[in-house]
């Protein structure tokens, strides 16, 4: 787990700047997927290539029926797939960075002039934390467009790669093989079970951006409601109050 350390801390500071559904699909990502890859997947994949038997003996036989079966391993598949997904996560937190550290800066020109005059916060508070609207609103979603089509991307990828099931005998014809030779996976029931539930885990986390996108759409629609409906009670009430003076 060292290795994910520096990107578990990064993400980890994305906790405080998400909604709750965000938090909920960064608990997954950290629980799920970088902690089960980082504590059982060595175990079950490390030795998919060293125990696999091929019915020849053939110098590098073995090697290239590995490479035809998997041209790239699974944990290296996933490890770029956690990665890439967590890109525009860390993309929207150097934009948060860079808001709340511009406006510490307008509020420390504020503290020193004493001025009215300079434009106030739009984004932070006095301790850091961030509303997120505006351009902050428009990063956060893009964001979530991005990891839903990385996600898709990647889910698609592994079909056409390898499929979602671990096929106990592969037959390869590839050269210095003499023959068709068959070679057989080590444990192919018990990385079934791992690739499936990695499934499950990369489906469970589209799913959360969905409903996300969904709960941002709702919430914008109901702040601009609850504005629209306080800019009409104001606008009779000030009516009453120049009627009244006539």
């Amino acid at each position: 787990m060292g290795e994910w350390g520096f990107l578990a801390s990064l993400l980890d500071k994305v906790q405080s700047h998400s909604t709750v559904i965000g938090k909920v699909w960064l608990s997954v990502l950290f629980i799920f997927r970088i902690m089960i890859l980082g504590a059982g997947a060595e175990k079950v994949w490390g030795d998919e290539q060293s125990k696999m038997i091929c019915n020849t003996k053939q110098p590098g036989c073995k090697n290239v029926c590995y490479d035809h079966a998997f041209p790239i391993s699974h944990i290296r598949f996933w490890v770029l797939q956690i990665i890439f997904v967590s890109t525009p996560t860390l993309v929207y937190l150097g934009h948060v960075m860079h808001v709340i550290h511009r406006e510490n800066k307008l509020r420390e020109r504020q503290r020193k002039s004493d001025s009215l005059a300079l434009k106030l916060p739009k984004y932070s508070d006095d301790k850091g934390q961030v509303k997120i609207k505006g351009d902050l609103l428009g990063n956060y979603t893009t964001s979530i467009f991005f990891r839903i089509v990385l996600e898709l991307a990647f889910i698609v990828g592994q079909y056409y790669l390898y499929g979602f099931v671990m096929e106990a005998r592969i037959v390869c014809s590839r050269a210095p093989c003499p023959f068709t030779v068959e070679c057989f996976m080590s444990r192919p029931t018990e990385k079934t079970v791992f690739i499936i539930f990695m499934l499950a885990v990369s489906c469970v986390s589209v799913l959360l951006n969905v409903v996300e996108v969904f709960y941002l759409a709702c919430s914008r629609t109901a702040r601009r409601k609850a504005k629209m409906a306080a800019g009409a009670l104001r606008g009779p009430m000030n009516g009453g109050a120049a009627f009244d003076r006539a």
